[in-house]
């Protein structure tokens, strides 16, 4: 059984002995290295990838594709960012935006929020039954397992950034005139209910962490949030038999 994960528990400062410009050096060689197999991956068409990026407002989750996936070919790779329902997407079964979004073979799939938001959401708002949101959890646990046998490679992370950190950032946003078209009421009320959220997560990691866990992303060092993403997505595709299809001449 997976270890249990209690956010207060987990720092959200860098977990090793490494300094920043280590980082960016070894971030190099991944973003390389990930540009690789992404080339393979796409041209071989067995496998897609589903990288699921969680994490409270301003955790850096718009950054962190920026960054690392900042080698890849944009041809093999898609980013969906997944904000509240529409009134065609309420209207259906929660899961039917989500499935709709999910990589096909050769390709990378980034979702910047997921399905994890129909959780979350309902969770710390109380808009649906406890009853309801478990049931949920159990959909997401067969659904991820079905894209699994479907050959889908499935990377689970979550950015763990602290309060103060999350406050200092959305700040930011309301003074910084790059970050300024980012700032959103609704930023400061999130931000308010940072406890509650963090209830939501551990509610999330205790009920959707065994098929595919999840990876908690120290995210208060943006440099180090970016190295150890890049890092951990490298480490689990090189598992897998990626390489060029063979074909005679």
């Amino acid at each position: 059984m997976p270890k249990r994960i209690v956010l207060k528990d987990i720092s959200t400062l860098p977990v090793e002995k490494i300094t920043e410009e280590e980082a960016n050096k070894e971030t190099k060689t991944l973003i390389d290295k990930l540009n690789k197999i992404q080339n393979k991956l796409y041209a071989q068409r067995k496998y897609g990838v589903l990288i699921v990026l969680q994490g409270m407002d301003a955790a850096g989750k718009d950054s962190a594709v920026k960054h690392v996936f900042s080698g890849v070919d944009p041809t093999g790779c898609n980013v969906k960012a997944f904000k509240v329902p529409t009134i065609q997407e309420a209207a259906h079964h929660f899961l039917w935006r989500i499935n709709s979004a999910c990589p096909e073979k050769g390709m990378t799939q980034i979702f910047n929020r997921s399905h994890y938001e129909d959780i979350l959401v309902p969770f710390v708002n109380k808009s649906i039954p406890d009853k309801l949101i478990k049931e949920r959890c159990k959909e997401i646990n067969m659904f991820e397992r079905g894209l699994q046998k479907d050959n889908t490679i499935i990377l689970k992370f979550y950015l763990h950034v602290s309060h103060k950190e999350q406050l200092k950032r959305v700040e930011e946003r309301k003074t910084d005139e790059h970050k300024r078209w980012k700032y959103q009421k609704a930023d400061v009320i999130a931000v308010r209910k940072h406890d509650e959220y963090a209830k939501a997560y551990n509610f999330v990691f205790e009920h959707c962490n065994k098929d595919v866990q999840w990876q908690i992303v120290p995210a208060d060092r943006k440099w180090y949030k970016d190295f150890y993403i890049l890092r951990a997505i490298v480490k689990e595709l090189e598992k897998y038999d990626i390489h060029y299809p063979r074909t005679e001449l």
